[in-house]
């Protein structure tokens, strides 16, 4: 970082995303044509809506790219902390986990990849990781806030462990609540990604939330990340805006969603990021209660689940379920940020 922008956090902030932004517009027409180049395409779930098997065959696996633009953008600005690594190792973690499904679908020829016993089991290898080194490296404390209550210490519980010499500090409650948020967030952002830009528009705007709650908090590494997540995020849309050039697949989907899991708490907004993300909180209910409703009494409530394609089939264009749900998520995500500031200022 040039010493005269060094001097102005806000600066550092606007050129962590702009240059993940542009990184991202130059590089993706490489990933593209390299794509098509080795026919890796998008399967189509054939129960979709019949709309989107125009859809079969478009690149995918754009997850990669946004990953590595994201990494490289962090690890060059010189501000690299123990809470963005933690965030970081989220990102990467489900991101390369997604990685395996994507690629399993491709070789596979078909819409599903990995199954869910082992996408569960991958998720909470990260999901331990995560929290293990946010409360022994990152020194995250296990109690949380609750707006306008108070702070509840799910550190009550704990034990101690030897791992190499090392002590190490499991307060399970905590650790649960991580569990519970990176497996979560991954997974509901994966369902939200069913419509062109509809996941990485909704991401970016989570993201300057969490640029806004991290640059509050007077820290400046968090912030550039969530920066250069939203930066690259914006790239990819500039391609995945409708009709897609490309889509993320589950490379970009789980790593996305536990990269959000992963900044709640080591900006310690881990009850707020439900309305932070709001969305991905609708559209995972939207299936809970569609499969309950449906095996309960062989009735949907929804004409499609997830919540997205319940308003295609309604009749609403992708292009205007997509804007807004943004809409929706940047409601959602002010609301957030209120909360966080009227609550830090009480507490």
């Amino acid at each position: 970082m040039l010493p005269e922008i060094a001097r102005y956090p806000t600066y550092q902030i606007l050129v962590a995303m702009v240059l993940a932004l542009l990184l991202a517009i130059v590089l993706f027409p490489v990933w593209i044509r390299l794509l098509k180049f080795r026919n890796i395409g998008q399967q189509v779930r054939a129960d979709g809506p019949q709309g989107h098997l125009v859809k079969q065959g478009t690149p995918t696996m754009g997850g990669v790219l946004i990953l590595l633009v994201v990494s490289l953008v962090y690890l060059s600005l010189g501000e690299v902390g123990r809470a963005g690594v933690i965030s970081l190792v989220a990102l990467l973690g489900c991101g390369m986990l997604g990685f395996i499904d994507d690629y399993a679908k491709v070789m596979k020829a078909r819409s599903l990849g990995l199954t869910a016993k082992m996408k569960i089991a991958g998720q909470a290898v990260v999901a331990s990781t995560v929290g293990v080194l946010a409360v022994n490296w990152a020194h995250v404390s296990p109690e949380v806030v609750i707006p306008f209550v108070g702070t509840i210490d799910l550190g009550v519980w704990q034990s101690s462990v030897s791992v190499g010499g090392f002590s190490l500090e499991l307060p399970w409650l905590y650790l649960g609540l991580v569990f519970f948020m990176v497996l979560s967030f991954s997974n509901t952002v994966n369902l939200t990604d069913g419509l062109d830009g509809l996941a990485a528009g909704t991401v970016m705007i989570v993201m300057l939330a969490f640029v806004a709650i991290a640059f509050a908090q007077d820290n400046l590494e968090l912030a550039l990340f969530a920066a250069a997540v939203a930066g690259a995020c914006l790239g990819f849309l500039w391609y995945n805006s409708y009709p897609a050039d490309i889509f993320m697949g589950d490379t970009g989907s789980l790593g996305l969603g536990a990269v959000i899991a992963a900044l709640a708490v080591v900006t310690k907004t881990e009850l707020l990021a439900p309305i932070l993300g709001g969305i991905y909180v609708a559209e995972g209910l939207s299936v809970i209660l569609q499969v309950t409703s449906f095996k309960l009494t062989g009735k949907r409530i929804f004409r499609m689940a997830p919540l997205h394609h319940h308003f295609e089939m309604k009749g609403w264009s992708e292009t205007k379920v997509m804007v807004r749900f943004w809409i929706v998520t940047g409601a959602l995500a002010g609301v957030g940020f209120a909360l966080w500031f009227v609550t830090r200022a009480r507490f």
